[in-house]
């Protein structure tokens, strides 16, 4: 973890679960944290954690080569500032950028007693009610992990399981830039058009009280109770 992770990184706890807010953090310095208490969970070495965060422009491809599909080449990102990843997660292309509330659990689900479509659709639940809370209704859709807002995007959920321990997790388009998205095709979904908060209600909000909210919800949905 940067220096620069370490010095923004606030935690919440509770008997079985630390969550620490990583501020704006490079999604490869977030990436490597991840695989780092990956590791630690796996091995009985850390407690269930959840990791939230906002990253720079990223554009991330995921373990299902058919859905990344970009727009634009790599050279052109570069110049536009936007660093490209290739990760091992469910789901194809996806970006990140200032705005978007991103949280990677990384979390014993044989310990939680969850399966993995039970993990998910845990994690559409935690969006469907933060959302709510910020005055926005969300759908679920089969086989689409993530929310939607009628026709519209708004949240992204990829995840990757090993030895029964989750990482990667789900990105929530608060008030984000989303010509960032235009750059490429989300989820490899033809058409998709991807919307915020702010764009759906025209107001901008406080990302750091939307945070203790999420916090709220991590805590209720995935912890103490459910060990």
């Amino acid at each position: 973890m940067t220096e620069a992770m370490s010095s923004r990184a606030r935690r919440a706890t509770s008997d079985t679960l630390v969550i620490r807010d990583l501020g704006l953090a490079p999604y490869r310095a977030a990436l490597a944290l991840q695989q780092e208490l990956c590791a630690k969970r796996r091995a009985g070495a850390c407690a269930d954690t959840v990791l939230i965060v906002e990253h720079p422009p990223v554009i991330t491809l995921g373990a299902r080569k058919s859905a990344n599909r970009l727009l634009v080449g790599s050279e052109e990102l570069a110049q536009r500032g936007v660093d490209l990843v290739e990760i091992r997660r469910g789901g194809g292309t996806t970006a990140h950028n200032p705005g978007q509330l991103v949280f990677y659990p990384i979390l014993n689900l044989q310990q939680l007693r969850l399966g993995v479509t039970e993990y998910v659709r845990t994690l559409e639940a935690i969006g469907i009610e933060l959302l709510q809370s910020l005055g926005l209704h969300s759908d679920r859709r089969r086989g689409l992990p993530g929310l939607w807002v009628g026709e519209k995007k708004i949240a992204s959920i990829g995840v990757r399981v090993s030895r029964f321990v989750t990482y990667h997790g789900m990105a929530i388009n608060i008030q984000n830039d989303l010509s960032l998205f235009d750059l490429m095709v989300p989820c490899g979904l033809d058409g998709v058009q991807m919307t915020s908060v702010q764009k759906e209600t025209g107001r901008a909000n406080d990302m750091q009280k939307i945070k203790t909210r999420l916090i709220s919800l991590l805590e209720r949905h995935l912890g103490g109770g459910r060990a």
